[in-house]
């Protein structure tokens, strides 16, 4: 098995990254194996379904970038191509994956971008902005496009900021062209900034993390109408921490029975149970991660383990999940340069 761990590398980020680092995994063993280095902030990545392409934004810049993979892990670029939006921040490929739809954040868009028969990215083809407060020019602000677990809806979270509207989208996808048909806007609470957002395994339970209220809500989502309604809504912080937060990723076991999100300034993992009634979140726990502002969470292919990326102090946290309830305990930091995402080629 092999991990790719995305970075920043910049120094207007103050990272230390030197860009895509590749590492063989062999059970709990994790040795470095090569740096494709040269690449500006790629900071988050995606692969394909037979995993020998992989997919990578270049986050404060405007580009996204396609690597072939080899069997032995390597990364061969493929090529570049613009997003017609600044900063990039998320991007999924579609069911068919003939398209690639990236989340512009600074200037509040989707672009469709058309995937070649090898692999490599053509020159966008549509270019979908998400309105803000206001006339002409307000817009949102995308943190992400999540696929929902049919591929017929794609969920695109927005932060409100200054002159947009903290908010959930969903649109319909139109797999012939690629084009998103907005269908249904769950608004969010004034300044919660919705981040990103994940469902659960039946495909009727979706949760939102906000990042600067350090929330979660719950919604009952309709697969048929594309649409949410909001059920539960609980803090990502413990009751006795007062100072500010920065909820960042949010993830959930394949089995749909716990879920998992990070806090940046606190810097801490919070275990929620999921009941399979109701999908209502019970708290069962906040560990801290030993690092510092872990931006990205991601389960390992087995489930067993959840790993944190800790941008600031360079490390990954490896937490082992306990068999019965979901808990986590920590098993091991590996070090690595300002790591903001992690994704595991298994074939």
């Amino acid at each position: 098995m092999y991990a790719y761990i995305g970075c920043r590398t910049t120094k207007e980020r103050n990272a230390r990254g030197k860009g895509i680092s590749v590492y063989q995994v062999f059970g709990d063993e994790w040795q470095l194996q090569s740096i494709l280095e040269g690449e500006i902030n790629p900071s988050y990545l995606c692969l394909n379904k037979k995993q020998d392409r992989l997919y990578a934004i270049h986050g404060d810049y405007s580009e996204v970038s396609a690597y072939a993979v080899g069997e032995n892990g390597s990364l061969t670029r493929l090529g570049t191509t613009g997003t017609h939006g600044t900063n990039p921040v998320h991007l999924v490929l579609s069911p068919s994956e003939k398209w690639l739809y990236v989340a512009n954040l600074q200037t509040g868009s989707v672009s469709v971008i058309p995937v070649q028969e090898d692999g490599s990215l053509g020159f966008i083809r549509h270019l979908r902005f998400i309105s803000g407060n206001g006339g002409p020019g307000y817009v949102s602000h995308p943190h992400q496009v999540q696929l929902d677990r049919t591929g017929k809806w794609l969920f695109v979270p927005t932060q409100g900021r200054l002159q947009g509207v903290g908010k959930l989208t969903v649109f319909r996808i139109h797999e012939e062209d690629g084009t998103l048909e907005e269908t249904f806007v769950a608004k969010g609470r004034t300044g919660a900034e919705p981040r990103h957002c994940v469902l659960h395994p039946n495909n009727r339970w979706l949760y939102l993390i906000n990042e600067k209220d350090s929330t979660i809500v719950f919604y009952h989502f309709d697969e048929g109408t594309g649409s949410l309604n909001p059920q539960q809504m609980i803090t990502t912080l413990p009751e006795d921490f007062f100072g500010d937060g920065w909820a960042s990723g949010i993830i959930i076991a394949e089995d749909g029975k716990t879920l998992y999100a990070s806090n940046r300034k606190h810097d801490s993992i919070t275990v929620y149970h999921l009941d399979q009634e109701t999908g209502r979140m019970t708290w069962l726990q906040n560990i801290k991660t030993g690092g510092g502002q872990p931006r990205f969470l991601t389960l390992s292919p087995d489930g067993k383990k959840v790993i944190a990326a800790n941008e600031t102090t360079d490390t990954l946290t490896v937490f082992d999940v306990d068999p019965e309830n979901g808990t986590l305990a920590v098993e091991k930091m590996i070090d690595t340069e300002s790591p903001v995402c992690l994704v595991f080629k298994t074939r």
